[in-house]
């Protein structure tokens, strides 16, 4: 049994990396810019099933599975990803501009 234990860790591991300088060192899909944060937007604010998630972004049913088991492994560390990445937009939106 810890054999297969560690072949399910690896396929999550195979499917999620993390790069510096590539969207902004943030766990992402390998081989794409899609972060683990986004999927977690699809999947929880938006309502998207993970068949549509692969549809819509030319994802693997397997790479969008990989994307939310590592989305609620790490719960509170994404989360925290995207209440920054709201905030600074929101900062933006509402800094006057110079003219």
């Amino acid at each position: 049994m810890a054999a297969r234990n560690i072949k399910l860790l690896d396929s999550v591991q195979a499917h999620i990396v993390a790069t510096p300088g590539v969207a902004h060192g943030r766990p992402r899909i390998a081989g794409h810019r899609i972060r683990v944060q986004d999927v977690a937007v699809w999947y929880e604010s938006m309502g998207m099933t993970p068949d549509e998630m692969a549809d819509q972004f030319g994802l693997t049913l397997g790479e969008v599975h990989a994307a939310l088991a590592y989305y609620f492994d790490h719960r509170q560390e994404i989360q925290r990803d995207i209440e920054r990445d709201h905030k600074l937009a929101e900062s933006l939106r509402i800094r006057p501009t110079i003219t």
